[in-house]
């Protein structure tokens, strides 16, 4: 059985959900839907600057973020024009057995980190339902993950997430802000093969939006 660890309330940390077998087949089948829906790079909606993670989506819906319309959910790929291919299976499988949710992800963000992307300190708010848990599944390299409260200047706490953890955030930490800080070095964590040549981390994030 899958250790839970809970750093912070509202925050359910499972080291290792997905074994090295069971990663490989996830990663074969992300490969497949960006191969689908090829990697894009979303920018700032004020200032435009790129966010140094490129990314997809997959589901019913996608998120995308740049200067003229902002952070939002589109049913499309902003460049292909074609709906986004399925959430694979074994996300949604993740999803029914560690949130509980009756209602299942309508968005799967896949963002895919090289050793120098990282992701602000930022909340999760573009969604209508806050009720709905939010998923996230590692793969490939470690990364320094920080989580503080609703309001950006509040403590933080920090914390690893390697290949095959899950991380679910609901409750009280559905609406903290969160980040990755930093992209760890290391010999061991890599992407499979079917991912390496995109970066050296991908982290999926599934969410219900409506």
């Amino acid at each position: 059985m899958t250790a839970i660890i809970q750093p912070a309330p509202g925050v359910c940390h499972m080291p290792g959900f997905f074994d090295p077998a069971a990663q490989a087949g996830l990663a074969a089948a992300i490969a497949d839907a960006i191969a689908a829906a090829p990697l894009f790079v979303s920018h700032m909606p004020r200032t435009g600057v790129p966010m140094s993670v490129r990314m997809t989506n997959c589901g019913p819906l996608g998120w995308m973020s740049d200067r003229e319309h902002g952070y939002r959910y589109e049913p499309r790929h902003p460049q292909t024009g074609e709906p986004w291919p399925p959430i694979p299976e074994a996300l949604l499988e993740a999803w029914r057995v560690l949130t509980g949710y009756p209602r299942p992800p309508e968005a799967c963000l896949v963002n895919v980190y090289d050793n120098k992307a990282r992701m602000g300190l930022h909340q999760d708010r573009d969604e209508q339902d806050f009720d709905a848990p939010i998923l996230s599944v590692s793969l490939g390299a470690d990364c320094r993950f920080r989580i503080g409260g609703r309001k950006r200047a509040e403590p933080t706490v920090s914390l690893i997430l390697s290949a095959g953890d899950a991380l679910v955030m609901t409750g009280p930490a559905r609406l903290c802000f969160h980040g990755v800080d930093r992209i760890l070095p290391t010999l061991t964590a890599t992407l499979p093969e079917s991912l390496s040549k995109f970066g050296a981390r991908v982290n999926l994030t599934l969410r219900r939006v409506t």
